[in-house]
């Protein structure tokens, strides 16, 4: 949903929305700022919009010679595990801001870097950097408390599925949102819960479990219609695989539903054409995720590399 500008009641100070009718901000909107500060929280995938808006904010900074802080903040899924196709460089926008992988395992304040160096922005950037955060942690591991950092990204276990689930719902899937458990749920009212759930248990993935389920959403996609579908239980997070996971579910999908399931939409998120053809054509998902490994990657690993801060 559109986020509307406003006034901060104590102080009268304008709020100018970056997730409304304008995703940058505007000149006149900086004119008088001494500097501008970065500090949300992201969660590890490519298509949460919050990177975007930094890179947004980056660019615009730089042409006025505006100095941004980005106060880091970890990553809650951790540094280590880098998963899915790098998008692709000609299909980029507000949900894939760059040719990154679907999980990339940086924080915020390396993605500034990445952005910086990768896209000649020559922003002012100045990287506040965390103090006593390792590559192996998860959120849970950190002390802190969890704040959703969106009102559907509820817990630690929702940001873990959302790389692979997230993905499905630009097709004809309720992923869980109006439910109390969205990402960790997919259905629709033309699927078979207990068939779907079978045919992954069959595929004995690591790190992961499917349970039928049904389920009305409140709100969102198939709003107030009873769904048919699956809850994907992590068992093992550090061998789970989200974005394999999705490719698996995707692939059921196909297999089993290949006139109701709309694979078209999968595009949206996933903007990868190579990706999306091979899995119309019947790819096995494990040969998928191996052709993800190209000279793409390599060049995402080198350019990841020069902008980690953290071991």
């Amino acid at each position: 949903e559109k986020v509307s500008d406003s006034k901060d009641e104590r102080t009268g100070l304008p709020i100018y929305s970056l997730y409304g009718e304008t995703r940058r901000p505007k000149a006149e909107q900086l004119k008088d700022l001494d500097a501008l500060v970065f500090d949300i929280q992201d969660i590890g995938a490519r298509f949460y919009t919050y990177i975007s808006t930094l890179g947004y904010v980056m660019e615009e900074a730089a042409k006025l010679k505006l100095p941004v802080f980005v106060l880091d903040r970890p990553n809650p899924i951790g540094g280590t595990d880098v998963e899915g196709a790098i998008a692709d460089a000609d299909k980029l926008s507000f949900t894939a801001y760059h040719t990154i992988p679907v999980r990339h395992g940086m924080t915020i304040g390396e993605l500034a870097r990445l952005f910086n160096g990768e896209r000649k922005i020559n922003c002012d950037l100045r990287v506040v950097e965390m103090q006593g955060w390792r590559r192996t942690m998860w959120f849970d591991q950190t002390n802190l408390t969890w704040v959703n950092p969106s009102p559907n990204m509820r817990s630690l276990t929702e940001a873990t599925l959302y790389p692979g689930i997230g993905l499905l719902e630009t097709t004809n899937l309720s992923v869980g949102r109006g439910t109390d458990t969205p990402f960790e749920v997919v259905g629709a009212p033309y699927l078979d819960g207990q068939k779907l759930a079978a045919a992954l248990n069959k595929r004995n993935l690591t790190g992961v479990r499917f349970v039928p389920v049904r389920f009305t959403p409140r709100a969102s996609v198939f709003k107030d219609q009873e769904c048919g579908g699956i809850n994907i239980i992590i068992t093992d997070r550090a061998q789970f695989k989200p974005v394999l996971t999705g490719i698996e579910i995707a692939t059921a999908l196909r297999k089993l539903y290949p006139a109701e399931w709309k694979v078209d939409g999968y595009l949206r998120l996933l903007v990868n054409a190579e990706t999306l053809s091979r899995l119309k054509r019947g790819a096995a998902p494990k040969t998928i995720a191996d052709s993800w490994d190209n000279a793409a990657f390599d060049e995402f690993r080198r350019a990841r590399e020069r902008a980690v801060l953290y071991k």
